[in-house]
């Protein structure tokens, strides 16, 4: 058997480490794609604020909001489509529910980060649209939420921060109908089409002639 000089088995050693450290980081470079979950503690909360495409986008931004779903909330017709609750016939509004880490953000922050992106004085729908479906509410699920709610707008009208009274209702949570697909993450896979529609309607103008430094646009 032919001998291993002492340089040969010094290179073998130094090329089965440099394998090792090659291993451990493709590994760990994997690994770091991966998704880690730093709660499994989450909340729900439905809010009608006009146009979901907006509230959605507007939720999105929160830190603590972990998901957002567009959709159809406080109607009596089993799954709504779009055209449906458009013309005004189910008793739904257009509607985001959001999931949330209450440990990153209360259901109080979530309450005061919504009133400041509508315009909660008009009975008649928010901004360019008008009608049933774009009326503004908070869908509450318990007594707490709603005290929390309620105080809100006690407060917003007491501070004479508003022209009129907040017409906003306060709603008990039922069934909430994800919107269709092409709804959901409107903002982020049709962008130009969006900032289109969100500046032709006036939203955020409206809401800094509305709330001031108080309003919160994107």
């Amino acid at each position: 058997m032919k001998k291993i000089s002492t340089s040969q088995w010094v290179a073998l050693g130094a090329g089965g480490i440099a394998a090792a450290t090659t291993f451990i980081l493709a590994a760990s470079a994997q690994g770091a794609d991966t998704p880690v979950k730093t709660s499994t503690n989450t909340e729900t909360a439905v809010f009608a604020g006009g146009c979901f495409w907006c509230v959605e986008s507007d939720f999105d931004k929160v830190d603590g909001v972990l998901a957002t779903v567009s959709g159809y909330a406080g109607g009596d017709v089993d799954n709504p489509t779009y055209k449906q609750v458009t013309y005004g016939n189910t008793g739904h509004l257009e509607s985001v529910q959001v999931t949330y880490d209450p440990a990153k953000v209360s259901y109080e922050d979530l309450v005061d980060h919504f009133f400041r992106t509508i315009d909660p004085t008009d009975p008649a729908g928010q901004f360019c649209d008008k009608g049933p479906s774009y009326r503004t509410a908070v869908f509450v699920k318990s007594d707490e939420q709603k005290q929390i709610v309620e105080q809100e707008i006690e407060d917003i009208d007491a501070s004479g921060a508003l022209p009129k009274p907040v017409v906003t209702m306060v709603l008990q949570a039922d069934k909430f109908w994800p919107a269709e697909d092409y709804h959901q993450n409107y903002y982020k896979t049709t962008p130009v089409r969006y900032r289109h529609y969100r500046v032709g309607c006036g939203r955020d103008a409206k809401l800094e002639s509305l709330w001031g430094d108080e309003a919160i646009t994107h």
